[in-house]
């Protein structure tokens, strides 16, 4: 089907304006152009509270941010892993989103403010997250939060770090991850895939921004791609995670490796549910406030999220 007329519109905007390449301009540039996302997330919905903390990561301490629903606890606890390529994105970016998750799926959301590259390069955002995860899980009840019923979930950048802490976590033995929410994942940082190809100018993730998120990212080590922390699609073995959600979209070039994982998840015996959005490109879930395809993207990750942590709801 077409591209969503809202999205043509911004799509058409964006390369009448003629901002170039990400190439053109420098990482602060692109970081603070990537904030004005968070003003098209919607009206956020009621909270009980939302806290910043932080905790004691692998090289000094990590910012959280506490997402606490209304009424009594301990409610279940969401681990959440912003998107932006490893190199743009913060709390602020996807604070709607981590919102939104919250308020539906009645649970208790942690954002998770790892490190970026290329100040830090890979894998340092992957042992911040793990780190989170474990930090999270080991202190759920200070929380208000039961960490036995513990979730992970992530866009674009932020899905590759939920399906990588998945791994870790079950090759460390804990913490038990009850579900992953991944929407539109990275899954595969050596491309290839034709999606890339077919999305290669698209505004709002092109083929030339994918590569520079990785030339960033994995700046220090280039034949990290091969390494499955970086590349989960080359994950050893697959079996024993978490049943997954795999949410991908029609015009993003991120569409074929999210669902390829997706594939490859089921076919090492996970339960996994992919709906692909039809229509909508790379970026769409955090635009709840102009896109009504995106506040059902959400409502069904949300959904999806309090069915497997509130199983008697």
């Amino acid at each position: 089907m077409p591209m969503h007329p809202t999205l043509q519109m911004m799509a058409d905007g964006a390369k009448a304006s003629d901002r170039g390449s990400l190439r053109d301009g420098t990482v602060a540039e692109a970081r603070a152009a990537y904030e004005l996302v968070a003003g098209a997330g919607g009206e956020p919905p009621a909270l009980e509270a939302v806290d910043d903390c932080t905790f004691p990561g692998p090289s000094g301490d990590v910012a959280l941010r506490i997402y606490s629903p209304m009424g009594a606890g301990p409610f279940p606890v969401i681990v959440f892993f912003h998107g932006g390529g490893f190199t743009i994105g913060s709390l602020d970016s996807h604070d709607p989103v981590a919102r939104q998750l919250c308020a539906r799926a009645e649970a208790v959301v942690v954002s998770v403010d790892y490190r970026l590259a290329p100040e830090h390069p890979f894998p340092a955002a992957v042992d911040d997250s793990f780190a989170a995860l474990t930090w999270v899980a080991a202190n759920a009840a200070e929380l208000g939060a039961d960490g036995a019923r513990l979730a992970v979930c992530g866009d674009s950048a932020g899905g590759n770090l939920a399906a990588v802490a998945c791994l870790l976590a079950r090759d460390a033995g804990g913490p038990a991850i009850q579900f992953q929410a991944l929407v539109y994942p990275t899954t595969d940082a050596r491309g290839g895939y034709p999606s890339i190809e077919e999305n290669a100018d698209g505004a709002f993730l092109s083929a030339d921004t994918m590569r520079w998120f990785i030339e960033h990212y994995l700046a220090s080590s280039p034949e990290s791609a091969d390494d499955w922390r970086a590349t989960p699609m080359l994950a050893p073995d697959l079996a024993g995670l978490p049943p997954a959600l795999v949410l991908t979209a029609e015009f993003d070039p991120l569409r074929d490796e999210g669902e390829a994982y997706a594939e490859a998840l089921r076919a090492a015996g996970n339960q996994v549910d992919v709906k692909r959005y039809d229509g909508m490109t790379h970026m769409f879930f955090q635009l709840g406030g102009v896109l009504d395809v995106a506040r059902d993207a959400i409502a069904e990750t949300a959904a999806a999220l309090k069915r497997a942590l509130h199983p008697t709801a």
